[in-house]
């Protein structure tokens, strides 16, 4: 690309040449490479020139003044529109180059997100990058949702068996808690068994104490007996011979 700067070698203005002097020392300053083309000496340049200003550039009376500059065939501006753009640190904005490196303009334009047109960098990537579901269709849409479908199902499942687990432990504490009374009325029954064991004891013990006793005053009875008969027996025999005697 050649940034053409149109100028009057022989103008009789000050205000234009000091103008001229001002861009070219400028784009030096840049080490900016450029072309002067001199219309004083040029009438092609200066036709050039006046046919390549856009009209709405152009001033009233329709001729363009020195110095206008281009890149190539493309109108960059006039003196005022690149004093602006010295203003506001876009020369090469203006110029449409690429600011090197380092310059005030390429980290302006980074913070920007500007690149060489002038559009955000971000929009630039909105254009290019192509989502995935678009690349590959629908397909993709639908493992998706299957995954997620599944991931959902897995999720419903958990929640059962923890809502299973929970139940169970409860069971398991009620049954605990149902075994426990058993086992104090198992021990109570054993309680009762051993006091009906006492008592059907003593109460055998009693009998046989009882039944002791009876046998105890039969024999007494019959000693008793026995010994009466006896006596009635010694009394008989002793009035027999007392009466033999007689």
């Amino acid at each position: 690309m050649v940034i053409k700067v149109f100028l009057a070698s022989s103008s009789g203005s000050t205000a234009i040449k000091k103008k001229q002097q001002d861009v070219v020392a400028f784009l030096e300053a840049l080490k900016v490479d450029y072309t002067p083309l001199d219309i004083a000496c040029n009438e092609d340049n200066r036709m050039w020139m006046r046919q390549n200003v856009p009209e709405d550039k152009k001033p009233a009376n329709g001729i363009p003044l020195p110095p206008q500059i281009f890149n190539e065939e493309s109108y960059c501006g006039d003196y005022d529109t690149f004093f602006n753009a010295k203003e506001d640190n876009l020369v090469y904005t203006f110029l449409g180059l690429p600011p090197p490196p380092g310059s005030k303009e390429a980290e302006q334009a980074d913070k920007d997100n500007i690149v060489e047109n002038g559009t955000h960098a971000e929009e630039n990537l909105d254009d290019t990058i192509v989502p995935v579901e678009d690349r590959n269709g629908d397909s993709n849409k639908e493992v998706k949702q299957a995954t997620d479908e599944n991931e959902e199902g897995e999720g419903d499942e958990e929640e059962k068996e923890g809502a299973a687990k929970e139940e169970t432990a409860d069971d398991e504490g009620e049954t605990v808690g149902d075994e426990a009374p058993t086992e104090k009325e198992e021990e109570a029954a054993v309680e009762e068994t051993d006091e009906e064991g006492q008592a059907e004891e003593e109460e055998e013990q009693e009998e046989e104490e009882l039944r002791q006793l009876e046998e105890q005053d039969e024999q007494g009875r019959a000693v008793v007996s026995g010994g009466g008969r006896g006596r009635r027996r010694r009394r008989r025999r002793v009035g027999r011979n007392t009466g033999g005697r007689g």
